[in-house]
């Protein structure tokens, strides 16, 4: 696949105008605070995996609208300390899978909290464990376009709710440091990192690689690939949907939660990603910490560039520069 987005340079300085409603912030404060209204109902089962040096627990918590929603919460078996934690939220269409499946963070050190996607976890992967019980009006096969002419239906009101809540279960765990709990994610987990920290203040890093939902509606008008695709078939049909629909988007916008986010942040791009195009991710890259940044306050972020690769981006090797930087970031909270 050759470059095919605004060229690299091009790129560097690349941070438009997104459209942001005027109500955003009153109608983040208003989801979180109702779904706050139910008890977290946090429980932690051990799960039989066989694994000697690993521990791990499948965590049922409170979401979006008191509704429960799953995950695995693995760490190194033995532990006394209370230690640093990962909350990581997963890709487009996959669910939580199998507990063997989540054992980097723990072998590293960390207590990770691996969230299951409500509604997801059958397009590849090993299974989901959480449903969506919340309807929606005609919407294109996916999530995509799920409520999407409301945002207070629109699915990833919930989702994203989903996250929040799973920071605050996390943070709630004996074992784990609550000062020292960071956010990751790829594609749609990065998408939704994002909008963690966007929407939990103190939370220590956040890790978002080629990240999903960041400049929608210029996606939606490039991508030809789905999950963007899926919004663009819609309006294809429903003709006189569009305002409705890109309004609804922008409360989503990554972009949009990325200027709130203050967080040290270390993202990833692929120059030739036909799924999450580049420009988009630069989009929220360069806005990422905004307000803060206006207001006077220092912003530590990077960004890793994979030039000749796509939607898989850096993979492993994405990770082994995670591993130090998110160490050094952690350390410098307990000085």
């Amino acid at each position: 696949m050759p470059l095919w987005d605004l060229d690299p340079e091009s790129l560097t300085g690349y941070s438009p105008e997104v459209a942001e409603p005027a109500d955003f912030d009153e109608f983040w404060t208003g989801t979180l605070a109702e779904t706050r209204q139910h008890d977290l109902n946090l429980t932690l089962t051990a799960a039989d995996t066989a694994l000697a040096l690993v521990e791990v627990f499948d965590v049922t918590f409170a979401g979006f609208g008191g509704q429960p929603v799953r995950g695995w919460l693995t760490r190194p078996r033995g532990t006394t300390s209370p230690l640093p934690a990962v909350l990581t939220c997963n890709g487009y269409g996959g669910g939580r899978g199998l507990p063997t499946g989540h054992l980097g963070w723990a072998v590293a050190g960390y207590a990770e909290l691996f969230l299951d996607t409500r509604g997801q976890g059958s397009r590849w992967g090993d299974g989901g464990d959480t449903p969506d019980p919340v309807g929606s009006g005609p919407a294109t096969p996916g999530f995509m376009t799920r409520g999407i002419t409301d945002p207070k239906e629109y699915y990833y009101r919930r989702l994203y709710t989903d996250a929040v809540r799973a920071v605050e279960a996390l943070r709630s765990i004996d074992g784990v440091d609550a000062d020292r709990v960071a956010v990751a994610g790829g594609s749609q987990g990065g998408g939704m990192a994002l909008a963690v920290a966007g929407l939990v203040p103190d939370i220590a890093a956040v890790l978002p690689d080629v990240p999903f939902l960041c400049h929608i509606r210029r996606a939606v008008e490039i991508a030809a690939t789905d999950p963007y695709a899926e919004v663009s078939r819609y309006l294809s049909v429903n003709r006189g949907h569009a305002d409705a629909a890109f309004r609804t988007l922008s409360y989503v916008d990554a972009v949009n939660h990325a200027r709130r986010a203050v967080a040290p942040a270390r993202f990833s791009v692929a120059l030739m990603d036909t799924i999450c195009p580049p420009s988009t991710v630069y989009a929220a890259y360069n806005r990422y910490g905004e307000q803060a940044g206006a207001a006077g306050q220092s912003i530590q972020k990077t960004i890793d560039v994979w030039p000749f690769n796509d939607h898989e981006g850096g993979l492993g090797h994405q990770w082994e520069r995670q591993l130090p930087w998110l160490a050094d970031v952690l350390l410098d909270r307990l000085t």
